[in-house]
């Protein structure tokens, strides 16, 4: 899933659930079940995600909402196999930028 974020060095809950097209009661209870998540939080409480955190939830997102896996079973894969299962999204997310950049040059055509 390619997310559409301006570069900031943190984002708030809602553009974030935006983004992933999620409420944000699932973002905040993905950060409660996925020790990967731990955004900032300000004096008020209000809760602001890194890259490294939109990274994570890129991750959790594909995990659980693309593959199909239970919350357990992601938990227990990104614990496992954390590096080989980011790579293999890495790998993922750059070869699906390339096929959108070719669609767009098609439709130029």
């Amino acid at each position: 899933m390619q997310i559409d974020l301006p570069e900031k060095r943190y984002y708030g809950i809602g553009e974030v659930a935006r983004a992933f097209g999620v409420n944000t009661s699932l973002i905040r209870f993905w950060e409660k079940e996925f020790d990967a998540l731990k955004p900032k939080k300000n004096a008020k409480g209000n809760r602001k995600f890194t890259p490294q955190d939109i990274k994570n939830l890129q991750l959790i997102y594909h995990l659980v909402k693309e593959r199909g896996f239970t919350l357990e079973g992601a938990k227990i894969h990104l614990r496992e196999e954390k590096q080989k299962t980011l790579s293999n999204f890495d790998i993922i997310q750059k070869l699906e930028y390339i096929k959108n950049e070719l669609v767009k040059i098609k439709e130029q055509l």
